[in-house]
């Protein structure tokens, strides 16, 4: 009986304890997603050679044939695929790096140099892209006036550059942020193991290589499958930027995509299938890399 009643207390303790993340999840997530393939079924019609009254109408999986077919999205999701691939291994790696820095004791006033690389994520990711269009705009710009002095000649908006842009106003604001995260991880090494490594002969470059970096893998996993969910999410940046550059459209991410059908032209059915097209993609390559990471340890 006692053991029961143990028991009991305990599945009632721990239901407890998980109900508000359930709570959340079902407010925050599945509700919302339930919602948007809901909307995804449905689009505005006008009959009467559109002089009738507007209705809503079953559309079935007309909306998501529409957001596959559209270039406009496709793309955007390039777009997005390519920033991914110079974002991502540019702060899993700079973000690694400094921590490795900081916790090898080659940086001096730790406190200071962690409080500077970490500000720059105090910022609103409003604010930040609206001072580096400020420092990216011809004319104004104090970084190309000081360039073309040197004769050099750098277009931060144009075709080719315009992208390399956004991820450097990502990188200034989450690389301190991420370097956080990879040094608390690198704190919580045992320092027998460190010191063992150094009794062996091991030199900084192998120690931090060999030792350190295998022991914090989890941390960089999850760093990589945030950052690749939030990448995925592009918006703030280019959307801010459109304002002085014509290569960059209304269109020019999949968010900024599902943005303009929501509020521009008020399809809120294919923004819906839009919506729900992104998060299948982000769910997939999360999938695939916990899967990859998961594989890849139980190989070794």
């Amino acid at each position: 009986m006692a053991t029961s009643a143990t028991r009991r207390r305990e599945r009632s303790a721990c239901a407890a304890l998980m109900a508000p993340f359930f709570l959340l999840l079902l407010l925050v997530f599945l509700i919302p997603v339930g919602t948007a393939v809901w909307l995804s079924f449905f689009g505005d019609d006008q009959p009467g050679l559109g002089f009738g009254e507007e209705r809503t109408i079953f559309v079935g999986l007309r909306s998501y044939a529409a957001v596959l077919t559209d270039p406009t999205f496709l793309n955007g999701l390039g777009t997005v695929a390519l920033y991914c691939l110079i974002y991502l291994p540019a702060l899993v790696v700079g973000a690694l790096v400094l921590a490795l820095l900081l916790d090898s004791g080659v940086a001096k006033l730790r406190a200071w140099a962690q409080l500077g690389l970490f500000l720059p994520h105090a910022v609103p990711g409003i604010i930040a892209a609206i001072i580096w269009l400020y420092l990216y705009t011809p004319g104004i710009s104090p970084v190309i006036d000081l360039l073309g002095k040197a004769d050099i000649t750098v277009n931060f908006l144009g075709v080719h550059a315009v992208v390399p842009a956004m991820v450097n106003i990502a990188l200034w604001s989450n690389l301190g942020y991420n370097m956080v995260i990879f040094y608390a991880a690198l704190q919580a090494v045992p320092r027998e193991v460190i010191e063992a490594a150094v009794v062996d002969g091991a030199g900084p470059v192998r120690l931090a290589l060999r030792i350190k970096t295998p022991l914090v893998r989890a941390s960089v996993v999850m760093v990589a499958l945030f950052t690749l969910i939030w990448a995925l999410q592009l918006f703030t940046e280019p959307m801010l930027l459109s304002q002085a550059t014509p290569i960059i459209n209304s269109r020019f991410s999949p968010s900024m995509y599902i943005f303009d059908a929501a509020f521009t032209r008020n399809n809120y059915g294919l923004a819906a299938a839009a919506s729900v097209v992104l998060l299948a993609c982000t769910i997939t390559l999360s999938y695939v890399v916990t899967r990859w990471t998961n594989r890849t340890r139980e190989a070794r």
